[in-house]
């Protein structure tokens, strides 16, 4: 975070042009995290240059917008034998692949729709896979730039309203990452149970009309 910092510091005046570059590093992958970019980019430009502060955000939508596009193609262009090389084996085993094209197969766009708000890596890996799974286009862009609007906003705002104090959202952030990634995790839980009880106890009037039919 450190070295983040004093690059976007030293290069306030064109913190837009650092931060869409920082960001699109991150779609291919980089150890650089979005939402720090973010943070910094709102609490940097406010205090250093909030003569570009409508720049730098943009400059971070566009970069991180931009980015996903980016992973979105790897994986679409790549093609599963992208999948099988040492590099991708790593940030995405077959296991994990499997289980993303089983999620976009039965849930679609809404994979990609929650998924932006799971941190720790797993964004990248999602828009990938959407990639392999031949998710049309149109539908990622569209299910991409509503969490991002929603996510960019609100780190953005909260590295403006913080200013030199920035620091201390960092902390937090780490807690909200958690609690996003549980909620996640419970809602996929939660239909998993709707879906096995609708299969183990089916609607009397489904059993009833069942009946009719084979003459019970």
């Amino acid at each position: 975070m450190e070295f983040l910092s004093n690059i976007l510091t030293t290069l306030a005046p064109q913190i837009h042009f650092i931060a869409f570059g920082l960001l699109i590093l991150s779609g291919l992958n980089f150890p650089i995290s979005e939402d720090i970019v973010f943070i910094l980019s709102g609490a940097i430009s406010v205090t250093l240059a909030p003569e570009n502060i409508y720049f730098a955000y943009a400059g971070c939508f566009l970069g991180a917008y931009i980015s996903d596009f980016i992973a979105y193609a790897i994986g679409r262009f790549g093609g599963r034998k992208l999948a099988h090389t040492p590099f991708f084996k790593k940030i995405l085993p077959e296991e994990k692949l499997q289980k993303m094209e089983f999620y976009f197969t039965r849930y679609g766009a809404k994979t990609v729709l929650f998924g932006r708000f799971i941190p720790f890596g797993v964004r990248n890996i999602i828009f990938i896979s959407s990639g392999f799974s031949k998710m049309r286009f149109t539908r990622f862009m569209v299910a991409d730039i509503i969490p991002l609007s929603i996510t960019s906003s609100l780190l953005f705002y909260l590295g403006y309203s913080f200013g030199e104090n920035y620091r201390d959202i960092l902390p937090y952030l780490d807690r909200y990452k958690v609690i996003i990634f549980g909620l996640f995790l419970a809602a996929i839980l939660l239909v998993f149970i709707k879906r096995f009880i609708s299969r183990r106890f089916p609607p009397k009037d489904t059993e009833i009309i069942q009946g009719k039919r084979t003459g019970i």
